[in-house]
């Protein structure tokens, strides 16, 4: 099991240090508004505000996807305003944003106020209960082509990776990215480290990083079901 990394962790630490290294960034590391989104949606008082939840999925979307687009390419353009003429710099290219459902839909909204430009795709994936493992079945998977764009994965759990790394295989029928980034709000250091080493290639980036999973593969502390705390619970 991988050792705990803390959220006051530097943003390029790794859950392990036996672990492939990985480019992993930790939103709340230091002090910000992100902090008091992070804590409401942990609060099960709170949490009985479906409508609150899901805004602070969205907030926390829009903080991350802040981030992440200090990592992406611009093109200078001459801009003329009522005044004079000046230059801009333009996102050269809209990234693909992709959730898995129904959790994600929240968070996934958080990204597109951000990138409204772009194109989005869509995974129905569940965790298969009763079983020995954690079993991750996909069953819908709708895409853009992912050649050489800019993709974004967001999910806000990653507890054990599996539905990630799977749902990130299963895109791959669409394309090869040039960049990847896979975003999530609550993780835990055994899923970061499974994440780093199965899709190399990603940049992570997460709001906090929590002290482990337990037995039945939820994260602890963790904040619940986010996809029933969202949209009511499901039978």
């Amino acid at each position: 099991m991988a050792t705990p990394l803390p959220s006051s962790a530097p943003a390029n630490a790794t859950p392990d240090a036996a672990e492939p290294r990985a480019n992993i960034h930790v939103v709340c590391a230091e002090p910000s508004i992100a902090n008091h989104f992070l804590a409401e949606l942990r609060d099960k008082d709170v949490q009985k505000d479906s409508l609150r939840f899901r805004r602070n999925l969205q907030r926390l979307g829009e903080i991350i996807a802040y981030r992440i687009s200090t990592h992406l390419s611009y093109t200078d353009k001459a801009i003329q305003t009522p005044l004079a003429e000046t230059t801009g710099k333009l996102l050269h290219d809209f990234p693909i944003l992709a959730t898995v459902l129904r959790a994600g839909l929240p968070f996934h909204q958080g990204f597109l106020n951000y990138f409204d430009q772009s194109p989005s795709a869509f995974v129905a994936a569940y965790r298969i209960e009763g079983t020995a493992q954690v079993q991750v079945q996909v069953d819908y998977l709708s895409a853009p082509s992912l050649d050489e764009r800019v993709l974004i994965l967001a999910d806000p759990m990653l507890a054990t990776g599996k539905s990630l790394v799977q749902t990130y295989r299963a895109m791959l029928r669409f394309g090869m990215p040039r960049q990847v980034h896979i975003a999530a709000v609550i993780a835990s250091p055994e899923g970061l480290a499974y994440v780093a080493r199965e899709i190399p290639e990603a940049t992570l980036w997460v709001a906090a990083i929590d002290e482990k999973l337990n037995e039945h593969a939820y994260i602890i502390p963790g904040l619940g079901d986010a996809g029933d705390l969202s949209f009511g619970s499901k039978l």
